[in-house]
């Protein structure tokens, strides 16, 4: 019998819709039956492609035991976090409080007017190894609820409280200083043996290999790039990248990036398309090229939509089992490629009898090997073809502004870096489809969008990182027209989220719906905090147009991040990113062309050289009276009669016009 999720979208719900527990959606209607039945509400919030997620909910939530329970004692609300973020940091900041900890699934107690007195992540069906069991969890608040429910109301009321202060407004400048601290914290954490920062449960973090490679061109520390780099090495000789099809995995649970957690997300895809793709404009090896170029066939060939968007990610399991999909014995693999072929991919890949993985293998790199040839691609190939007659893993094809707009620009800078025209096609019909499907004419933004439907009012990461993604487009292609939409998108982000009174950007907008309190967040995560994204575009916005509102919103911007990254400077990497386009010393290049084409010349130029802190207007008569508007001093720039004429500034200092590009860095 289905429940009321049988009726939503979000894959991650659809998967609950048959399940005997009387789940809501998040919405006013189960409140309101919180309260006319007087009953606690039970929160779960999770996601499609989330293993934990799938044990609890085969263990717990088909369980028709439990589903008496919570039917007889709670109103239970199930949501999935990547289309309602909002609510989801709402109550992991109530678990990171309550519990030291957080993740997901995410579970919560609390009272009909949303106040959590319990918090906890996955819990087993029954108590086991010291952890409480679901049922006996509940059947504790059910007693308390009907003989001392004011233990429940007090505990909800300290957590609310704590949730809602505020914090102080004071005022910090941000300094090389604090930016020095950020890489030397990293410095401290990063395994010199394995790369990545850290002993066990390795997260990629790309924003932080970005923060590096950026480090090391302004502080000439060679330290930083052979950190970023030692750490992109390893990913890609680990588990965690699909030696096979292609992609990166969630996360590591070991030091050498062995055995990942399986299942591949949109957004690590991304930024990691976009650090390899920097790590091979950096250092020239080819290596990382190819790495670009086979998780970017991995996204386009298995999470893209056919009207252009990204699809969230796909799960870790297949037939129940985590890992089964990938997991292979040497038995298998020489049954597929014959026994001479079969027996050199199993000692390229490490594929052994003992096995790395509950007694199969995960194809790997060893210390001494690095790129595939050629044969070995071709190997590759035949058993991706082989690894498709498996049950295919589940799709979770929602499309996320947030995530949509990381792999646009990833696309984008690797489109021009790797020499890929066709990546920058496939960026722009993304755009086009998120202008169209996830967008309003006035330019407001909504999170998802799934069969036809798009839904929930965006959020800071939403507009953070669709600003970014079109500030790299406008990088790519020079079309003004994409500045124009960064430049509307970051009008509505000041305007939506900013808070005047102590600063920074809240997580969802002030017209959006007021939940239990209105978080900030600065600490970045798995990817970039919204704060550190929104700072980036002001920064960039700032450099690009040297209009004085975005220098005045970035000042803003940056004394809120350096007083949250004061404590913790590692933990705000994209923010120190950004304040380092700032610091440190930048430069502006004008081309003036005549021809409404993009100069060879400079496309190379671009390619061939890792310039942070560059950023390009190109001229021409078709753009010239739109960036007069966006970008008032390029006015004092004349167009030439024929050909290209550059200008190269630095500070407040610009030189003489030149026709050689090159000379000017020279």
């Amino acid at each position: 019998m289905s429940n009321l999720l049988k009726n939503q979208k979000s894959p991650y719900l659809l998967q609950h819709a048959e399940n005997p527990v009387n789940w809501y959606p998040w919405c006013s209607q189960a409140f309101e039956a919180a309260k006319s039945e007087d009953k606690p509400v039970f929160l779960s919030i999770g996601y499609s492609t989330c293993h934990w997620c799938h044990v609890m909910a085969h263990e717990s939530f088909e369980d028709e035991e439990i589903a008496r329970i919570l039917n007889r004692s709670f109103i239970s609300i199930k949501v999935d976090k990547e289309e309602r973020p909002d609510v989801d940091a709402v109550y992991m900041s109530a678990c990171q409080a309550m519990t030291g900890s957080g993740g997901w699934p995410l579970t919560i107690l609390m009272t009909p007017d949303q106040k959590p007195f319990y918090a906890g992540t996955y819990l087993p069906k029954h108590s086991l190894y010291g952890r409480i069991g679901l049922s006996e969890l509940l059947l504790q608040i059910e007693q308390l609820w009907n003989g001392k429910r004011e233990k429940l109301y007090t505990l909800g009321e300290k957590i609310a409280s704590f949730l809602q202060a505020k914090k102080s407004a004071s005022h910090k400048e941000p300094s090389p200083e604090l930016i020095r601290r950020g890489a030397k914290e990293l410095y401290g954490s990063f395994d010199p043996v394995w790369g990545g920062f850290g002993q066990t449960l390795k997260f990629p973090m790309p924003h932080n290999l970005l923060f590096l490679m950026r480090y090391a061109v302004w502080e000439q520390d060679d330290k930083a790039l052979k950190t970023a780099v030692k750490t992109l090495e390893c990913m890609a000789k680990g588990g965690i990248y699909d030696q096979i099809g292609g992609g990166f995995s969630r996360y590591s649970t070991d030091r050498q990036w062995m055995i990942p957690h399986f299942e591949k997300m949109l957004y690590d895809n991304a930024l990691l398309i976009y650090a390899y793709a920097e790590a091979y404009q950096t250092t020239g090896n080819d290596w990382f090229l190819s790495i670009v170029r086979e998780t970017a066939a991995y996204v386009l060939r298995e999470l893209t939509d056919a009207q252009g968007g990204f699809y969230c990610g796909q799960d870790a399991d297949s037939d129940g089992v985590e890992g089964k999909y990938y997991a292979l014995t040497p038995e298998e693999v020489c049954s597929v490629l014959g026994e001479e072929d079969g027996t050199d991919f199993c000692r390229f890949f490490g594929i052994t009898r003992e096995g790395n993985f509950e007694g199969k293998s995960i194809p790997h790199l060893s210390e001494q090997t690095t790129q595939k040839d050629a044969r070995m691609n071709e190997l590759c190939h035949k058993l991706y073809e082989y690894r498709r007659t498996r049950t295919r893993l589940h799709r979770d094809d929602k499309i996320l502004t947030s995530w949509n707009s990381l792999m646009i620009a990833a696309l984008a800078k690797a489109s021009l870096i790797c020499r890929e025209p066709d990546w920058l096609v496939c960026a722009k019909k993304a755009q086009r489809f998120l202008e169209t499907c996830l967008s309003t004419p006035d330019g407001r933004l909504y999170v998802r969008y799934r069969d036809g439907e798009a839904a929930y009012p965006g959020n800071l990461e939403d507009y953070a990182f669709y600003g970014w993604a079109l500030l790299e487009l406008y990088q790519a292609t020079w079309d003004a027209a994409y500045l124009e939409k960064a430049v509307k998108t970051a009008g509505q982000m000041v305007q939506k989220f900013t808070d005047r009174e102590s600063g920074g950007f809240y997580l969802y907008a002030e017209d959006a719906e007021q939940l239990l309190c209105r978080p900030k967040e600065a600490v970045d995560g798995a990817l970039p905090s919204g704060n550190s994204a929104a700072a980036f575009v002001l920064s960039y916005l700032s450099m690009l147009t040297a209009e004085t509102s975005w220098q005045e919103e970035q000042t803003r911007a940056f004394s809120y991040l350096a007083r949250e990254a004061d404590a913790y400077p590692s933990g705000h990497c994209f923010a120190l990113l950004a304040m380092g386009h700032a610091l440190y010393p930048s430069s502006q290049l004008i081309c003036a062309a005549a021809e409404n084409t993009i100069p060879e010349d400079l496309e190379d130029f671009l390619r061939e050289r890792f310039l942070p802190g560059l950023t390009v207007l190109l001229l021409n008569p078709e753009n010239q009276k739109l960036l007069a508007r966006l970008a008032p001093f390029t006015v004092h720039y004349p167009l030439p009669d024929t050909g290209v004429v550059y200008y190269l500034c630095r500070g407040n200092t610009c030189s003489a016009p030149a026709k050689d590009l090159h000379a000017l860095f020279d």
